[in-house]
Order: structure tokens, then sequence, then C-alpha cells
């Protein structure tokens, strides 16, 4: 294991000295601006954009990154409809909708498996076990979101089948906290980094971890507008090389990358630093797809009903921009 990140740390000294010798040539003509979309703003993975700000790493790429968050996937696809957002920062189940007519297109992974996912009851709650929920209520961000999936696996899980749980799309971490605290419903799939929170500030706790339960998928991925891919695809490779180069410095700089974490989720350094090592345990250094994973989304789409029949391969994801040499 310290062979590995030895390594990892030489590549992300080489793609800073890299990039800084690129900055002089690459200053002298205008920043190309990028709408970037996040589905949600309370995620580690999707905080590697203001990562890679505070590093300095997109502007020594000459790309003026703008930053806009959503309340989840089906609002940054609607995004890309609109023209809207270049960039999307999305889930595994998202490469569905480019089937249902959305112009983007998924260009590379960002993380696998979901190590970076739990699920949160109320404190002091008498669910103490998966068991405990069939029949209850579980609150998601939107219909046909990652967080949709994940509370569904937790029935096929237990082998309920597909009404074992009762799944409300509410929106906002903060909604979903309120409800949880009420007794509107009795658990909620969140980011790991906001479950820490959450438990840190006395309002729920961890009852599971979704990694336990999915062990191929691709949780997190990056989504391109066809115009990107089509008419700028260089600023888009630009854009994937910062992104790479970006988790390379995360591996390499602990805590800087906590400390800006910290700040753009609204949370405590303690509790991003709870939650780095499996973040970035699953982060792609790369983006290359495999197969495996792309089988369980395609299984993640069927079971949304997301798309009638069997998804074509070529309208979910390409290959062409991966995978990133950083």
């Amino acid at each position: 294991m310290p062979d590995v990140l030895s390594r990892r740390e030489v590549l992300a000294g080489t793609a800073a000295l890299t990039l800084a010798a690129a900055a002089p040539a690459l200053a002298q003509s205008k920043p190309d601006t990028l709408h970037v979309g996040k589905a949600v703003f309370s995620s580690f993975p999707f905080a590697a954009l203001d990562v890679g700000m505070d590093a300095g790493i997109w502007k020594a790429l000459n790309l003026d990154i703008q930053n806009s968050d959503f309340k989840g996937d089906a609002q940054v696809q609607q995004a890309f409809t609109a023209g809207s957002v270049d960039i999307g920062l999305g889930s595994g189940p998202s490469m569905a909708y480019r089937s249902k007519g959305v112009p983007a297109i998924a260009v590379a992974v960002m993380a696998g498996r979901p190590l970076d996912m739990a699920l949160v009851v109320a404190k002091g709650s008498t669910i103490k076990s998966l068991a405990a929920l069939k029949g209850q209520r579980v609150g998601v961000t939107t219909a046909g979101s990652l967080t949709d999936w994940l509370a569904r696996q937790i029935a096929s899980d237990q082998g309920w089948g597909p009404d074992g749980v009762n799944v409300l799309p509410m929106g906002a971490m903060e909604t979903r906290v309120s409800a949880l605290n009420s007794g509107q419903i009795q658990a909620s799939v969140h980011d790991l980094t906001e479950a820490y929170e959450i438990e840190r500030v006395g309002k729920g706790t961890i009852l599971t971890l979704f990694g336990d339960i999915v062990k191929d998928f691709d949780t997190h991925v990056i989504f391109a507008s066809d115009n990107m891919v089509g008419q700028r695809a260089p600023v888009l490779q630009r854009f994937l090389k910062g992104w790479f180069t970006t988790v390379a410095y995360m591996r390499k700089n602990r805590d800087a990358t906590i400390k800006t974490v910290a700040r753009v989720l609204q949370v405590d350094e303690s509790v991003v630093a709870k939650s780095y090592p499996a973040d970035m345990s699953m982060m792609s250094n790369d983006g290359t797809f495999s197969q495996a994973a792309l089988d369980e989304v395609r299984k993640s789409v069927a079971d949304l009903g997301m798309y009638d029949g069997t998804l074509d391969p070529k309208n979910m994801y390409t290959t062409r921009f991966v995978p990133v040499k950083v």
C-alpha cells in the first residue's frame, strides 16, 4: 500500500508541475467558461470541483468554472435540456435520461461503489435494523435519483419485493431531516458526510452504509452536453484533465481537501475528516467505466422504471474521453 500511495503522490506532483508549465500559454487567451451543475451541493465527491478552484487547478487550465447547485439528478438533466449547463455531476441512474431525449451523455466515472451513502434514522428511533423498515417511509431527493434507487435496494436486499419500503421524494437534506424528526418518514438516504453531520448535531443516527449492500456500481458520473462533446471537445478534455488532477491533489493534500470540503458542505471539519477515507477510496483516478458497474446501473434504471425495454449502451455513456491521463 505505501508504494501505491507514493506513486499517487508522485503523479499529483507531476500533474501540478505540468499544469503550472502550461499556465503561461493558456493565460494568453480568454478563459473558457463552463457552467457546471451539481445534483446536490452536500456531496464530498462533487466538492472536488471546489477543491480544484482553491488549488488553482482550473485557473491553470484557463477554465472559468461557474457552479450551480440543484436539488437532485432530475433537475440537472432538465438544465441540460434547457441548455443552461455544460457539465453535470450526477449519479449512475441518470445515464438513462439520454434515452428520454436529454442532450447529454456520461463521459467519465467519478466514483464507484456507494461507500459514501448512508441510511439515517431519527435519534432514539426504535428502528435498529433494516428488517424493521419493512413497509416504512424512506425519504430521498427526487424520483429516479441515486437516493431513490438506493432506498429500493433495502427492499431488494431484504427480499421484500419492489414495494417493500415506501419511497418519498422530498428534495433537500433539511426537508428530509425535518420530516425524519417529525415522524413523517422513518429513514432517509444521505451522503456519508451529510450523515455524519446529522449525527454530530444530534438529529439522527446512521443505520447502515449502502456500500455494504451494493458491491458494483457507478455511484457518481460526469455528464457533458452534446454541444460539449461535439463542438467543444478540447475544452471538455481540459475539464476532465483538471478533474482528475484535482483527485490526485486531494489524495496528496488531505488537510487542504478537508478544509475546502467542510466549507462547501457547511459542516464541521471533523465530520469531513471522518468521511475522507471512504470518499477518497471510491473516487476514480481516470474516469474509466467497468462492465460490472454498468450492468448494475442498467439494472437500477429498470428497477426505477425510468425506461421501458433494454438500454442501448451507446445511449448511456461514451469512452471517447477516458481513461484520462494526468
